[in-house]
């Protein structure tokens, strides 16, 4: 658990919000994309030393089929690690969904609030 939603939950801040746990329920599938496969073996992507190796894609279909991507580009060959630049471009990629999922919340919750209020006077 992140430490802001460790705080969040101490401080019983629990009203109508997006939670970690939403963000990955909303994630039916994650796909990953070096940079240099991008190329289709493209003599410039050859050499290990091209820029494109040290690029990550991460791809994440949300359960509603919308899409959203992250990158991760490592600065130095010698410090490039796959599986760190896969984390990297996740995190990247699911801190797009959040103000995704907060947009269709604050909607439902102002729909909500509509309908309540045609219904009086």
């Amino acid at each position: 658990m992140s430490d802001i939603e460790q705080e969040v939950q101490t401080k019983g801040l629990n009203a109508p919000r997006i939670t970690p746990a939403d963000i990955e329920a909303a994630i039916a599938e994650e796909h990953y994309i070096r940079g240099a496969d991008i190329m289709g073996g493209a003599s410039v992507a050859s050499a290990p030393s091209h820029p494109l190796h040290r690029l990550t894609l991460c791809v994440l279909v949300l359960r509603n089929g919308f899409t959203v991507t992250g990158e991760s580009a490592c600065v130095s060959p010698e410090n490039f690690d796959a599986e760190t630049g896969r984390k990297i471009a996740r995190q990247n990629a699911v801190a797009k969904i959040w103000p995704l999922m907060g947009y269709a919340l604050r909607d439902k919750l102002h729909a909500r609030s509509q309908s309540g209020a045609v219904g009086e006077g």
